[in-house]
C-alpha cells in the first residue's frame, strides 16, 4: 500500500466548507456525468455510528472506463464501475473505493477538517515507522492542474468573491488570509498485483492529487453560488442533483 497525506488549505471556515463541499460534489458529479458514464448515486441516507455519532452514508458507482489510460483499459472490461462508500461525520469523513473486477485494488481516505493553515502534525495519530509519511501541501491557487480541467472563471489568482469579498489569492495567501481552514486527507492506495503494484499505486495517487486540487479550487470558485445556503438548502440541492444525475446516466431514480 502507498500511503500519503495531503493538506489543502481554503480561505473558508470549517463550518462554511460543510455546505460548500456538499454543493461542489453534487454539482461536479452532475456536470461530469454523460452518455452512460459518470457518478450514479445508489443510496444517500442518515447513519448513526457508535463512535462518531450522527452522520450520512452515501454509496455511489463511478462509471469511467473511457477515462482510464490505454494500458489500464487493456486490463479491464469495457464497461465497469468503481464503488464509492462514504461516511460523513463532519468534520471527520471516511471514503472507500473498490472495484469488483479488481478485488486486490482499493483506496481508503480519512479526512479531518480544522480551522488552521495546515499546521497540525500527525492529526491521524499514525504510529512511527521506519519511513516517514509523505505530506503533500496543495496550493489551490498556484499549483498547476491538467490543462483539460482549466477554466478561467476558476482561476483563483484572479477570482474575487462578490458575496464574501475574498480573493484573488496571491502568492502569500495562506499566510495572510482570514478565515483559513485545512482539509487533511490520509490516502492509502492498494493494488496487490505483482509487476503492476508500484506503477498503479503511483498513477492513482497522481489522479487523486489532481482531483483534490480541482475539487477544492471549484469549491471556492463557486462560493457565490452556495454561500447563502443553509445545510438544509444544500441537502435539498444534493437530492435534486442526485436524481438528475441518475436520469442523465439512464438509471432509475433513488
Amino acid at each position: 500500500m502507498l500511503l500519503k497525506e495531503y493538506r489543502i488549505c481554503m480561505p473558508l471556515t470549517v463550518e462554511e466548507y460543510r455546505v460548500g463541499q456538499l454543493y461542489t460534489i453534487s454539482k461536479h458529479s452532475h456536470e461530469e456525468s454523460d452518455k452512460g458514464e459518470g457518478v450514479e448515486v445508489v443510496r444517500n441516507e442518515p447513519h448513526l455510528d457508535p463512535v462518531h455519532g450522527e452522520g450520512q452514508i452515501t454509496e455511489k458507482r463511478v462509471h469511467l472506463s473511457s477515462k482510464l489510460p490505454s494500458w489500464a483499459r487493456a486490463l479491464v472490461p469495457r464497461i465497469f464501475y468503481i464503488t464509492e462508500k462514504a461516511w460523513n461525520y463532519y468534520p471527520y469523513t471516511i471514503t472507500e473505493y473498490t472495484c469488483s473486477f479488481l478485488p486486490k485494488f482499493s483506496i481508503h481516505i480519512e479526512t479531518k477538517y480544522e480551522d488552521n493553515c495546515g499546521s497540525s502534525e500527525n492529526i491521524f495519530g499514525q504510529e512511527k515507522s521506519g519511513c516517514d509519511l509523505e505530506v503533500d501541501f496543495l496550493d489551490i491557487a498556484h499549483d498547476k492542474i491538467p490543462e483539460r480541467h482549466y477554466e478561467s472563471s476558476e482561476d483563483l489568482r484572479c477570482f474575487s468573491s462578490t458575496k464574501t469579498g475574498r480573493g484573488p489569492l496571491k502568492e502569500d495567501w495562506k499566510e495572510t488570509s482570514q478565515p483559513i481552514m485545512c482539509s487533511y486527507k490520509l490516502v492509502g492506495v492498494k493494488f496487490e498485483v505483482w509487476g503492476l503494484q508500484t506503477r498503479v499505486e503511483q498513477f492513482v495517487h497522481k489522479v487523486i492529487r489532481d482531483i483534490l486540487l480541482v475539487g477544492h479550487r471549484q469549491a471556492f470558485a463557486w462560493v457565490d453560488e452556495w454561500y447563502a445556503m443553509t445545510l438544509e438548502d444544500v441537502r435539498n440541492f444534493e437530492t435534486q442533483m442526485h436524481k438528475a444525475t441518475n436520469q442523465k446516466l439512464g438509471r432509475l431514480e433513488m
